[in-house]
């Protein structure tokens, strides 16, 4: 017999057995098909989570700003500095000397209180190196006290003084 009829035998005598080499070269799909939707769920409810916060500035208007020095502002406007090392600083033209306030929930209290006393204006002064997270955080604990009018401003060492 040739190397032909032994095959040919082989496969007569088990007819599963090229069946089965066949199938073990198929992949099977169905894990990476679970996963692939579990990923697009996931990331179709986080992106849900995802909304942004952003604050409404108003165009102005060059013919009717009157220039106006950072003195000006700060004395009808609560101030909150957060200066250089991310300390924030909260002053009311009612107080003597701005008070530190080194957390965010401090700050805000803080700026409760200056609220009941103060103006409705706020000044937030931002040093140069300051962190962007702190900030956002003063600007939004603005308007979470209900601030009509919101002014930022940045700063570097000397430039207050």
């Amino acid at each position: 017999m040739n190397e032909y009829d032994e095959a040919m035998s082989a496969e007569e005598l088990d007819p599963h057995a090229g069946r089965a080499a066949a199938e073990e070269d198929e992949l099977d799909l169905t894990p990476m098909v679970d996963v692939t939707f579990l990923l697009l769920i996931f990331f179709m409810v986080t992106a849900a989570f995802a909304l942004q916060k952003s604050i409404e500035v108003p165009p102005v208007d060059a013919d009717s700003a009157a220039p106006r020095t950072v003195q000006d502002l700060e004395q009808d406007s609560i101030v909150i500095r957060v200066d250089g090392d991310n300390v924030f600083w909260v002053g009311a033209p009612k107080w003597e000397a701005e008070q530190r306030a080194p957390s965010v929930q401090e700050m805000q209290i803080k700026l409760r209180e200056a609220r009941e006393s103060g103006p409705p204006k706020l000044l937030v002064q931002a040093h140069g190196d300051a962190r962007h997270g702190r900030v956002v955080s003063a600007l939004d604990a603005g308007s979470g006290a209900g601030m009509e009018s919101i002014s930022l401003m940045t700063y570097e060492d000397g430039d207050l003084e």
